[in-house]
């Protein structure tokens, strides 16, 4: 610990007792920190101080640089716990507090990200609010040093006129939340969506739009069912070209395996180190429907490398999944990541290293530039210009011996960086990421029948159901070190009922659709806007914040809103429960005007609503379980790309089956002939049975 971290006395604050790995990083500041609570605020009523709030997470390479510049300063922690009560948030810990709060600063500044800093009133109600701030001022950015006495000077000087204006900003983000309805969708909003993307489409590098440059796999997703839908091939060129210049990009970690949180730059190459468990899971389910879609052997093995990293680095001895890794190690954000040609030498010899260097643009003076200084290190990225089929040519090796060579050189490459410090890793355990896993894992297992990402699903979904609920089964967001807490949010129950349908589609163990149902109804019943539709982000019986936020736009994850609906409308397909597709039809009509004004960044609601609007497919397969011809046909269909297509296993016994009783329009649908049978309905029409695959596959427009 640096001599500016420890607090005057040595001692650590509140936050020491606290189970954020963030909040703990924090917990030998000399700033005099609360996490939220009560306490606080009582502290700031008591008292008449302003609340200063500040957002982050463990593995924000920003928050760590405001942290070592203001927070470990005693200069700067004195005017801190002069003028405010201070209390820190881990924002995955409480997204509600962040959603809340990020929506007050971008009202405010037209920005927003991490670091959050915001300024309130003993009531919370916001009145100043800015992402990082350093310690002394620079040109265009107010220091700390500077700020801290403005702001106590004005509140103890206007303190009335700051109250009134907090107050305004209040209503401004309560009345932003009162979604206007736009009426009926026009059946043309899935063309918008589409053209909009092809519209920011970078037709070079792939991706959307300028840099920075975020991955966001659910476009992706809906692009490839919009091929599926139209035929449009366009749609799919997107797809992969996006998913493949990220795989032979920088933002890839070619050597550990795993996508880093963003791109700087236009060409993939730049990363922001960070590793989260949300980009995996989605970016694994992206390559696994690219694999079902175009049968390239490309996508299936980058979507198998992802769960290698995830399996070896993210996984709990519980089941559960990390949250995410460290951009920064040793102070520098990418050191762990980084090589000069020289270590790559020492490692792999002159012959090797100079392969190494052609194929992943390894340079002597090095490709990788200090964000910080803007300097050259002398290390680089390790990035691959095309894939090996055209370097080998080039390098005058066949693209067999290239792939060998490659994989020897990774595995060494990856033997020696596991010497360096590696980077801190958030080992809390979240319920909507880990939804986000289970349901990744579990499709890739329908997908490759691999029984070892299935067992993952599995062991990750009993781990939650078993250890992350209330006595009553409601669902808790938060899990370290053996203890659960913090009342679980939307996308906690969306994401996990998400991950729970993936799990029965892949097993058809009806546990799995049984505790889907349960989630759903417990979401219901809690979050269900009684009067406006659609869901809250929190619960009805939650803390109550100064707002109660009801999302519908796609960020960096797919909104609540968006994952209930193409869940509501599974569960109403796999159980014949047609209230829940109107309960899905209703969310889409409460956020109609947000899908009108801006219809790609709600791709995943699109997806959903595209679920409803063309072909789809109910198959039963009545079979004995573990027999040859069931097994048969059940691999034959997670080979498929079937989007709009839900599947159920009717074992065939005499006696009552547990899918009669969740699904009871399956009782009647046996066996022919003693061979397993498909029962396929498509758009609300059923086909005769089928024994034959070939029958199948073609009542399914399969070639």
């Amino acid at each position: 610990m640096s001599e500016k971290q420890g607090v005057a006395a040595g001692n650590a604050n509140r936050l020491i007792h606290e189970k954020s790995p963030y909040l703990i990083q924090h917990a030998y500041n000399p700033v005099d920190w609360y996490p939220w609570c009560e306490e606080a605020f009582a502290k700031a009523r008591r008292e008449d101080r302003p609340v200063f709030l500040s957002i982050g997470y463990s593995t924000c390479h920003w928050c760590h640089v405001m942290a070592h510049e203001s927070f470990e300063d005693n200069e700067v922690a004195r005017l801190l716990n002069d003028a405010f009560v201070c209390i820190k948030v881990d924002r995955e810990e409480r997204p509600d507090i962040d959603k809340i709060y990020m929506s007050a600063c971008q009202m405010m500044t037209r920005s927003g990200g991490w670091p959050l800093t915001v300024v309130m009133t003993p009531e919370g109600q916001p009145f100043f609010a800015a992402t990082y701030i350093p310690r002394e001022s620079r040109p265009g950015r107010m220091g700390m040093l500077e700020l801290i006495p403005r702001i106590k000077e004005m509140w103890v000087k206007r303190s009335d006129e700051v109250k009134r204006s907090a107050a305004e900003i209040v209503a401004l983000l309560q009345r932003t939340g009162e979604e206007k309805q736009a009426g009926e969708i026009a059946k043309e909003i899935l063309d918008d969506a589409y053209e909009e993307l092809k519209s920011l489409f970078d037709e070079k590098y792939g991706g959307f739009g300028p840099p920075p440059k975020f991955p966001m796999p659910h476009q992706l997703l809906f692009l490839l069912r919009y091929w599926k839908w139209k035929g449009e091939r366009m749609a799919l060129e997107m797809v992969v070209r996006t998913l493949k210049s990220m795989r032979y990009g920088g933002i890839y970690d070619h050597v550990g395996y795993g996508f880093h949180r963003y791109s700087t730059d236009e060409k993939w190459l730049l990363p922001h180190f960070e590793k989260m468990l949300y980009d995996q899971a989605l970016l694994a389910m992206a390559y696994t429907e690219a694999y079902q879609a175009t049968k390239e052997e490309f996508f299936r093995k980058t979507a198998c490398e992802i769960f290698t990293y995830v399996l070896r680095d993210m996984k709990s001895t519980s089941g559960g999944f990390f949250s995410a890794e460290d951009a920064d190690t040793e102070g520098e954000e990418g050191r762990y990541y980084l090589w000069s040609l020289d270590e790559i030498r020492e490692v792999l010899g002159k012959k090797e290293a100079a392969l190494a260097a052609a194929v992943f643009r390894v340079k002597e003076g090095g490709n990788f530039v200090d964000p910080m200084t803007g300097e050259n290190t002398n290390r680089n990225i390790l990035h691959m210009g095309a894939p090996p089929a055209e370097l080998g040519p080039k390098l005058g090796i066949s693209e067999g011996s290239l792939r060998q060579r490659l994989a020897a050189v990774r595995l060494r490459l990856f033997s020696a960086r596991e010497s360096r410090v590696r980077p801190a890793k958030d080992n809390k355990i979240l319920a909507d990421w880990n939804g986000l896993m289970i349901a990744a894992l579990a499709k890739a297992s329908w997908a490759f029948g691999d029984g070892a990402y299935l067992k993952a699903a599995r062991n990750a979904a009993n781990f939650i159901l078993r250890s992350m609920r209330t006595p009553e089964g409601k669902l808790l967001h938060r899990h370290r070190e053996g203890s659960s807490g913090i009342t679980a949010h939307l996308d906690d129950y969306a994401f996990m009922v998400w991950g729970l349908i993936e799990c029965y589609e892949a097993s058809f163990d009806v546990t799995f659709l049984r505790e889907a149902l349960k989630l759903q109804e417990i979401m219901t019943q809690h979050f269900w806007d009684r009067e406006g539709g659609g869901y809250f982000f929190t619960p009805d019986d939650g803390e109550a914040l100064i707002i109660r936020q009801k999302e519908s736009y796609d960020g960096a994850v797919p909104s609540g809103n968006s994952v209930a609906i193409l869940n509501l409308v599974r569960l109403a397909r796999l159980t014949g429960d047609s209230s829940l597709e109107t309960r899905a039809l209703s969310i889409i009509h409460t956020f109609s005007g947000a899908l009108e004004r801006m219809p790609a960044g709600h791709a995943h609601l699109m997806s959903g609503l595209g679920f409803m609007t063309n072909p789809s497919h109910e198959i039963v397969i009545a079979g004995k379980p573990g027999a040859e011809d069931t097994g048969e046909m059940l691999r034959t269909l997670g080979k498929c790309y079937l989007p709009n297509t839900v599947v159920l296993l009717r074992p065939a016994q005499a006696s009552p089956s547990d899918i009669e009783e969740v699904a009871p329009f399956v009782k009647d649908l046996k066996p022919l002939q003693g061979k397993a049978t498909a029962y396929v309905c498509s758009d609300f029409t059923c086909h005769n049975p089928a024994t034959d695959i070939k029958e199948m596959l073609k009542i399914l427009r399969v070639s």
